[in-house]
C-alpha cells in the first residue's frame, strides 16, 4: 500500500514540476519575443529616420544650389516644394525614435538640425560644409544606434 501512495505522490510531484517548468519556459520565450520585436521596431525607426534625413539633405542641396545660381525659377519652385515634403517626412520617424529609443533622441535631433542647417547657405562652399556636417551627424546617429542595438 505504501508503495502505491509513494508512486501516486511521485507522479503528482513530477507533473507539478513539469507544469512549473513549462510555464517558466513559456514566460521566457514570450519575453524574448517581446525583446526581439522591440529591437526590430527600434531598428526600423532609426532606419526610416536616416532615410528621411538623406532625402531631405538631397532635396535641400538641390534647392539651395538652384537658389544660389538663380537659374530656372520654376525648377527652384519645384525643389522648394520637394524640400517641404521631405522635411515633413522627417517628423514621424524622429518622433518614433524619441519614443522607442530615447537614448538616441539627442543624436537624432542633432542629425535633424544639421540637415535643417543647409537652408540659407551663403555660398556653395558653406553649402558643401553644411552638407558634410549633416552626413557626419547622420553617421553618428547610426553609430550610436549600432552600439545600442
Amino acid at each position: 500500500m505504501w508503495s502505491s501512495i509513494i508512486a501516486v505522490v511521485g507522479t503528482l510531484l513530477g507533473s507539478a514540476v513539469a507544469y512549473v517548468l513549462q510555464q517558466r519556459a513559456g514566460r521566457i520565450e514570450r519575453a524574448e519575443a517581446r525583446t526581439e520585436a522591440r529591437r526590430r521596431d527600434r531598428l526600423a525607426a532609426v532606419t526610416a529616420l536616416v532615410a528621411a534625413l538623406a532625402d531631405h539633405r538631397r532635396a535641400m542641396w538641390v534647392r539651395e544650389d538652384l537658389r544660389m545660381t538663380g537659374d530656372a525659377p520654376e525648377a527652384y519652385a519645384a525643389a522648394r516644394a520637394d524640400s517641404h515634403a521631405t522635411r515633413a517626412a522627417i517628423t514621424a520617424p524622429l518622433t518614433t525614435v524619441a519614443i522607442l529609443a530615447p537614448e538616441l533622441a539627442g543624436a537624432a535631433e542633432d542629425a535633424a538640425r544639421a540637415v535643417y542647417a543647409l537652408r540659407g547657405a551663403s555660398d556653395p562652399e558653406v553649402l558643401s560644409a553644411r552638407r558634410q556636417a549633416a552626413i557626419e551627424a547622420a553617421d553618428r546617429l547610426v553609430a550610436a544606434a549600432a552600439a545600442l542595438f
